[in-house]
């Protein structure tokens, strides 16, 4: 039989157990990181992702004073390196250096993952975007989105877009152009964006979108022609090219975006702290140029925003998809 006083000491246990659990925690948050930090880039070396990971993975090493490394897991679209990520221990030791690609498009695309984009990862912060150009051969007699529409209309099923791969970004967005322009385009998959890009270059494809570090140099050489850019506003980059937003298709604001993610389980406090270095590494006029320099823009945000980003993008490309009736094994 409990007494009065057994009954008292049993809510100051708890009190007690959980006044200790706070204080291991912001314990735990503030010895983080004790050892060096991996974060893993499921893409070959010298990509976006791989770019944009180690701008970061430095600015945040620094102020870490740990190193962060950055390890490329590329293969099957993404899908290698970000289960990897998905199965590593949940101790802020590990990092995801994610894209539209692995965390939006693949869940849509492959009939089995063997990772949950919103179950397995939590969101850490927004960090960049990248918009492709709208490019063709610069024989094709279309100097304008709207007279490539018309030329396509004029000849169906005749004019090729080459694309970096069947459910690649470059894939997804022609499907989508095709639908807002109701055009019949027909689709060249390639094994990544630079086959795609010489694929225009020597006629054997006519068009593609493309990011912007993949073509820009050949654009402004003159091999090939600029039609639009799928981000929203116009890009210093290519300032004299509109968007496909202002060329009527509203639909059209596409870009390739990167986050930062954990392994689910990792602590709210350790989430916290790399949330909030990551955005002040964002502030840095250095790595603001860095990113300017590949063509990609800075677009900071914090993991409440980037969660609410991967979830309307899943819903977005995941109707691309099916209306595409586009599926990989």
């Amino acid at each position: 039989m409990y007494s009065l006083a057994h009954r008292t000491a049993i809510p100051l246990i708890v009190v007690a157990a959980a006044a200790s659990a706070l204080a291991t925690g912001s314990a735990s948050a503030q010895s983080w990181p004790a050892s060096p930090v991996r974060m893993i880039v499921p893409f070959t070396v010298g990509g976006a992702s791989d770019t944009a990971g180690r701008i970061i993975g430095q600015q945040l090493g620094e102020r870490w004073s740990q190193k962060v490394f950055v390890e490329n897991r590329p293969g099957a679209g993404g899908t290698i390196g970000t289960e990897v990520a998905a199965r590593a221990k949940a101790d802020g030791y590990t990092l995801l250096l994610g894209s539209s690609t692995e965390l939006a498009v693949n869940p849509n695309l492959y009939a089995k993952l063997n990772y949950d984009t919103l179950r397995d990862f939590a969101p850490i912060g927004l960090i960049a975007s990248t918009p492709m150009v709208f490019v063709v051969h610069p024989s094709l007699p279309a100097k304008t989105v709207a007279d490539l529409v018309r030329l396509a209309r004029a000849r169906p099923g005749e004019l090729i877009y080459a694309s970096s791969g069947n459910g690649a970004s470059t894939h997804l967005a022609a499907e989508m152009f095709k639908r807002a322009a109701q055009v019949d385009l027909l689709h060249l998959p390639h094994t990544g964006a630079a086959p795609a890009v010489v694929s225009i270059m020597n006629g054997q494809a006519q068009a593609g979108l493309h990011a912007v570090p993949a073509v820009l140099g050949q654009v402004r050489s003159g091999k090939l022609r600029a039609l639009a850019v799928t981000s929203a506003k116009p890009m210093s980059l290519v300032p004299d090219v509109p968007t496909l937003v202002q060329s009527g298709y509203p639909s059209m604001d596409v870009v390739i975006w990167n986050g930062l993610l954990a392994p689910t389980g990792t602590s709210a406090e350790v989430l916290s702290r790399i949330e909030s270095d990551l955005l002040v590494v964002l502030k840095d006029p250095q790595v603001q140029k860095s990113f300017a320099n590949q063509g990609a823009e800075l677009t900071p945000g914090d993991g409440r925003l980037l969660g609410q980003l991967i979830r309307s993008e899943l819903a977005r490309f995941g109707q691309v998809i099916q209306q595409a009736k586009i599926r990989l094994d």
